[in-house]
């Protein structure tokens, strides 16, 4: 039981300095920064005008679709340093894995290239 508490213990310390960091900036500030809100502080923005519409309209669907998109290639990229880096010990079996992963990546983009997902009209 002993060994598992001095295993534990780095975490334990770790998450006390953490909360102890988090306290001295964010209490001073809340008790010693004045607080003298005005018209322009209170604005929107702070740019000068009213914002156009409400936040709540509705986006085009193409939105999301070049979001996702976004989301796909970028997790792409973060699955495929550590397997560049991994390469020469995992072998024809992780290198196959990659390229059917890919396959099915590409397939995906050309799919939304054909139906139009990235044209902006």
């Amino acid at each position: 039981m002993q060994s598992i508490l001095y295993d534990y213990l780095p975490i334990l310390i770790f998450m006390c300095l953490s909360i102890v960091l988090t306290l001295v900036l964010i209490v001073p500030p809340l008790i010693f920064a004045p607080y003298k809100p005005d018209k322009e502080k209170l604005s929107p923005y702070e740019c000068g005008f009213d914002p156009f519409d409400d936040a709540r309209s509705k986006f085009d669907i193409r939105f999301y679709l070049v979001a996702i998109l976004f989301i796909i290639f970028d997790l792409e990229i973060a699955f495929l340093f550590p397997w560049a880096i991994m390469l020469g010990k995992i072998g024809t079996l992780g290198f196959a894995s990659m390229m059917i992963f890919l396959g099915v990546l590409t397939v995906g983009f050309i799919y939304e290239w054909k139906k139009g997902a990235l044209e902006w009209d």
